[in-house]
């Protein structure tokens, strides 16, 4: 996954940042047994999602044939290697 970019884009930074924030929110208030804070932290984590998704939806996120263009260019790179050998 390294190698192929996967997550390294502004929506799923940014939808994992929001994501997290929420999580330790909705971590924090589960053990000051306050359940309405730990309900927030969850939407909290919903709205990362969705942020993600709308952002990728915008043109912010991993083309959907960037996959197909790792592994093409990862099988040319191993036969130039292979060639060589």
């Amino acid at each position: 996954m390294a190698g192929s970019s996967h997550g390294h884009t502004p929506a799923a930074w940014t939808g994992v940042t929001i994501a997290f924030i929420g999580f330790c929110v909705s971590g924090a208030f589960m053990v000051m047994a306050q359940p309405v804070g730990f309900w927030a932290g969850m939407v909290v984590v919903a709205i990362g999602g969705v942020v993600g998704w709308v952002m990728s939806a915008m043109g912010l996120g991993q083309p959907k044939d960037a996959h197909k263009d790792f592994q093409d260019a990862l099988a040319e790179s191993r036969a130039a290697v292979s060639a060589k050998s």
